[in-house]
């Protein structure tokens, strides 16, 4: 999994990430609130860990900046406070879940796989995407637009799923690159350009309207057409 650590004790930060990657999972760290924010709102982690003290934009105002903006990614929160009621702040931002300083890396490895347990239940009550008339069967991996099968290589599958999951939303192709690729490539490469032509020719070629839209200087968004158009 992909991993977000935002803790400004650096020690703990690095103690996290070394035993989130002997867990074989993925983790970016960040040290204050601001660069933690702009991390997390790229929508591009399957865990967000978050501490409630940090410099600059704290945690509270992180998930709730999070929220607002639709990011639904799981959020732990870590607090050295035991009050409840700071417990309760922050699950009514947005968090999912809590654990206080000092904390057994066991827990904190159990509840991790708690809220991906819970994200993946989530999941798999939404097991076919629609935009419009474009259907995406996560299970059987297939394609339809107007009832008709479009066949897609799974990197276009990956794309597409991506794009779907956040009708409306215009993503940059940064964004796209860390959620589809991994950063297995340059982020300077025109990958993205050339696989939205692919996925353009497949699935808006020879339709009425198109679904996949161009933001200038900004990125793609994928949307159905609005009524009366």
């Amino acid at each position: 999994m992909h991993i977000l650590v935002i803790e400004d004790e650096k020690r703990l930060a690095y103690l996290l990430r070394r035993v989130l990657q002997e867990e074989r999972h993925t983790v970016d760290l960040a040290h204050d609130g601001q660069s933690g924010l702009d991390l997390a709102l790229s929508d591009t982690y399957d865990v967000v860990i978050l501490d409630l003290m940090l410099p600059g934009i704290d945690g509270l105002e992180i998930c709730r900046q999070m929220r607002a903006e639709h990011v639904t990614t799981p959020v732990l929160m870590l607090t050295a406070r035991g009050a409840i009621e700071d417990r309760v702040t922050g699950l009514n931002v947005g968090a999912d879940d809590y654990l206080t300083k000092p904390f057994a890396m066991a827990e904190l490895l159990a509840r991790i796989n708690a809220l991906l347990r819970r994200r993946d239940r989530r999941f798999d009550d939404n097991l076919q995407l629609a935009v419009g008339d474009l259907t995406l069967d996560l299970v059987r991996h297939e394609a339809r637009r107007a009832g008709r099968v479009i066949e897609l290589t799974a990197k276009e599958f990956a794309l597409l799923e991506y794009l779907m999951r956040h009708p409306g939303q215009v993503l940059s192709r940064t964004q796209i690159i860390n959620a589809v690729w991994r950063y297995d490539i340059d982020a300077l490469s025109n990958v993205v350009d050339i696989y939205i032509h692919y996925l353009r020719e497949k699935i808006d070629q020879g339709f009425d309207y198109p679904l996949i839209k161009t933001v200038r200087g900004v990125g793609y968004k994928i949307e159905a057409r609005e009524s009366g158009k």
